[in-house]
Formats: structure tokens, sequence, C-alpha cells
């Protein structure tokens, strides 16, 4: 603790100059390093791990971990194509309701006890019917029991043929089983363990449970009889074990990573993008010896969001809403608080990258229009000192404090509140914000998961409506876009959609995100997806 104290105190300076401290001393570090370190891949997880198991995956620090013990029916590769993982092939009917699939018979589970004497057992397709069932079990309280809503049965034919009927047709469909909650899992170990199955999971994954103290450090080791292959028909995975370690602090993180000593880190923090990045966002000439970058786009919209049904005049006028969107410089605050990386949000919420995303959709910079609208609602509510209240937490400080200044030149008091992050999930799930900052991340990549945010039977805490934006034509819209199987039609109501809801204003979106990862040199086979998943079977690390 005093070791992530210090380092949180430190000025730039000193840590840049610790940084170089620790770079020259890596290939003394590498020398005395274990032969077998290249088969070890070693990340550090900030943000808690609250369960390994995947009926409670919610979170992406739950994600990048069940997703190396667990697989389901199908699996999205880095272009957001839906591809076969246990289900080798599947049959769509001609209503589009009822999916057909063909499950591989050579996918095992990891060794137990409780599969008797060979300690294993392949995995079947009643395997998934029970997993499902167990997703929708009110007692269980999955929080992915939602992406079966729009299910109306399913069933196991025999071991290889698992039938899946749908209420209605959902285009979307295979993307939402690709998430981790549609996951395989064994009964008899899940009956056995119950509860603590999320400490003791068994899946069919790359890799295997083997080791979990808690917030300290996690171990999953080789799966040796995974069923995946490479192109050139050589094993999954190549690594033979991945360590996590629970650092809190991500300057402290950084500096494990500078040193050598784990080999990944995943996103741009304020504490070290300056001493890694220049400002236009390139990798400075200090690391380009030691240190790789990759990037690409990441389906998050970031965004201030305002709590429509609030008693405070200034939120429920649109006036004040529209003011605030004009009001601040989006490139400007990509270029200084996230040296570049980062798509200023001026369309819509929908991100860009995906149907339905439409530049011309949101809200470019203009001073004057936000002053004279802000003027405008002075007027005509005789309010000369109108004033908001944005919520955030510290780490999204930096961008609250920069629109503060800028909306404050608009006539409009701006006061910033920083609260945990729980408390923020807790206090804007339950209509206790005004207005807050918030970023919604992809589940499957298809639009309607973002439109999903203004539907109005989607209220929050039951739904991810945290606005209580609620119009009758957009839920015609929304609820059309499920029947309409034409790609082109659907995307033509997406836009629809998201442009309703930025002509009303119950959102201010800032930027829509890249996803930045750092790597080793001697690390291969990482590679970036839009959802920001870690895949780690295909993944080497040179000597």
């Amino acid at each position: 603790m005093i070791k992530q104290s210090f380092l949180t105190t430190l000025k730039p300076t000193q840590l840049l100059y610790l940084l170089i401290i620790s770079i020259g001393a890596i290939a003394c570090k590498n020398q005395a390093k274990n032969d077998k370190d290249h088969l070890v891949f070693r990340y550090n997880q900030h943000k808690n791990i609250s369960s390994l198991d995947p009926a409670f995956s919610k979170d992406l620090a739950d994600i990048w971990a069940t997703h190396q013990l667990f697989n389901g029916l199908v699996q999205m590769d880095n272009n957001m194509n839906v591809i076969p993982a246990i289900a080798k092939d599947w049959v769509i009917s001609e209503t589009a309701i009822e999916y057909t699939f063909t499950l591989r018979s050579d996918v095992y589970f990891h060794k137990h006890q409780l599969f008797g004497k060979d300690s294993t057992r392949a995995a079947n397709a009643t395997d998934f019917e029970y997993s499902f069932n167990r997703i929708i079990d009110k007692d269980i309280a999955s929080p992915g029991s939602w992406v079966f809503q729009k299910v109306e049965s399913f069933k196991a034919i025999n071991d290889t043929t698992l039938t899946i009927k749908l209420k209605q047709p959902f285009p979307a469909f295979l993307g939402l089983l690709t998430m981790k909650y549609c996951s395989v899992v064994p009964k008899e170990v899940v009956e056995a363990y119950q509860s603590d199955f999320r400490s003791h999971p068994i899946g069919t994954g790359p890799f295997k449970f083997k080791r979990w103290e808690e917030n300290i450090k996690l171990v999953f080791r080789k799966h040796p009889d995974y069923f995946e292959k490479d192109s050139l028909g050589n094993s999954l995975p190549y690594l033979e074990a991945v360590s996590t370690t629970f650092l809190p602090d991500k300057q402290s993180e950084f500096l494990q990573f500078a040193q050598g000593n784990i080999d990944f880190v995943s996103g741009l923090d304020a504490s070290y993008k300056d001493e890694l990045l220049t400002a236009d966002g390139k990798l400075r000439e200090l690391y380009t010896n030691d240190v790789n970058m990759i990037q690409g786009p990441y389906l998050n919209t970031e965004y201030l969001a305002f709590y429509m049904p609030s008693e405070a005049s200034e939120i429920k006028a649109e006036l004040i809403r529209k003011a605030i969107n004009f009001g601040f410089d989006r490139k400007k605050m990509i270029i200084y608080l996230r040296n570049g990386i980062g798509t200023p949000a001026t369309g819509g919420f929908i991100p860009k990258g995906l149907p339905g995303y439409d530049a011309s959709l949101g809200y470019d910079y203009d001073p004057e229009q936000a002053k004279a609208l802000v003027q405008q609602y002075k007027i005509e509510t005789n309010n000369k000192k109108p004033e908001i209240t944005i919520t955030t937490t510290s780490e999204y400080l930096s961008f609250c404090e920069y629109i503060q200044r800028e909306l404050q030149k608009t006539g409009l008091g701006v006061n910033v509140d920083v609260i945990p992050a729980s408390a923020l999930k807790e206090s804007k799930a339950n209509g206790k914000l005004d207005m807050f900052r918030a970023s919604w991340v992809a589940d499957y990549p298809d639009a309607e998961n973002y439109l999903s945010l203004y539907y109005s039977k989607n209220f929050a805490p039951n739904g991810p409506n945290y606005t209580h934006f609620k119009d009758a034509q957009f839920d015609t819209w929304y609820e059309g876009a499920f029947l309409e199987t034409d790609p082109i039609k659907r995307s033509e109501l997406y836009k629809k959609m998201d442009s309703l809801v930025m002509s009303q204003a119950p959102i201010v979106p800032m930027f829509y995100d890249k996803a930045v990862r750092f790597t080793r040199k001697n690390v291969h086979g990482l590679g970036i997806n839009p959802t920001n998943l870690l895949e780690l079977k295909k993944v080497k690390k040179l000597k």
C-alpha cells in the first residue's frame, strides 16, 4: 500500500524519470526470468473480478476472465462476424423464427472428479438446454436473463442437435448468442457447488481454472483437450498459462508493464497517457523498441445523460439540453484529453462503425448558438441564473471540468460532483441523478443494442433506459425494426430513431471510443476487436 500511495503522488516529470530507470532495468530482469516465462501471459486487472460464473459475466473484467474458461454455440471474430464455436453449423427457418444448431461431438469439459473415472465428458445439447434454463431462472437472478426475452423455447433433440424458437424474427439474435451468458456449463458440477461455482468454474474453454486469491491473483492453465486448432492444424491455445494480478491503481499497473512484469496494458489512462503518447497519438520514441501499440474501432459511446423526469427546470428544458450539446468543442477535447485516441461524437448515439450511424445527426460546436439558447431559456423562464450539476467519477473528472469551463461561457452555471463508481452506478439506475456521465459498450454488434436505451419499456433499474426517455413514435419504430429483415431498411429505421432521440437531446454524446492496447514486443497474435474482448487462445510469446 505504501508503494501505491507513493506512485499516485508522483509528478509527471518524476514518473517519467522512474519509467526511464525501469525500462533500463528490463534487460537485467529478463535475464533472471524463468525459461518458461514465454509460455505465461501476464496482465493486470485494476477492477476486481466478481465471479467466474458466466451467468454473471456482466462487466468487462469478468468477461475477459470467463472468456478464457467457457464456450458458447457461436463466437465473434475480430471483424464482428458470427462464426462457429461448439455449434459447427446452423440452419435458420424461412420465417427467421427457428434456429437449428448442429453441435460438435469433440468438445470436452475441463477435468473434474464429478465426471467419474475418465474425469471429463463431452458437452452436448442437453448441457445447453440446462445452461439456458439456468440463465432465465429467477432464483439464479442472472443479469443476462434479458438475452432470452425474445426466445419462446429451446430444446435438445439429441446430443448434437439443439433448436431455439423465437417469439418473433430478430436479426441480431446470433450476435446475442456470442455473449458469455450463453456459455455451456455442466449440470453436475454447478449443482454440486451451487453459488460457489463462481470460484470453482468448469467449462470447455482454451484455459482451465487453477487458482484464485480474490483481489490478489488469478491463474489459469492450458486445457489440453481443447477442440479448436489453428489454420495449420496445430492445437490451441499456444500458451501454457494465464496469470492475472489486481493492482487497483492504473499508474502502478503501467509501471509493472514498463518493467516487463506484465505483458500488456489496455486503454489510455490520464496517469500515463502523456508519458507514453505524443499529443497526436503516436508512441513516444522512448518506448518504440520495447512496446507495440494496437488500436482499432471500439463500439463504445461516451456521453452525458439527463434524467428526463427530473424536477429541475433546467433539465426539463430542451433549450438547455441543446445548449449543452452545442456548447463545447469535442475535437479539442479528444486532442488535449485523449491524445487523439477517439472520434468526436458529432453524429448521433449510434457509434461510428455500425449500420445506422449517421454523421449528420448530432451537434457541432457552436458557442453562439449555445449562448442564444441559454439566453432564450432565461427570458422564457425568468430564471436569471440557470445551473446544472454533472455527476461523474474521478476517472472522467478532466472531461467534465473541460465541459464545465466551456459551458460557463454560455451563461450556464455548472457544478461537477465526483462520487465513487459504485455509487454512480446505483444512483443512475434508480433515478437519483439529474445529469451524469455514462458510457455504453455494445453487448452485440447491432445498433438496436444502443437504441434499447430509449425504449420506454426498458426504464431502469429493470432495463438500460437510464434517462427514462419516452416517445410513442420511437417505440413504434423500435418494435418495427424487429420485424424488418431487410438490413438496408432496418438501418434506415435505426437512423430515424437516432435522429428523433438527438432532436430531443436526452443525452450529450462526447466521443466514440477507440480500443487501444500496448504490448511487449515479444507478444504476437493478441489483436484487437470492436468489443475489446481479450482473446488469448492464439497468443504467442517469443523467448
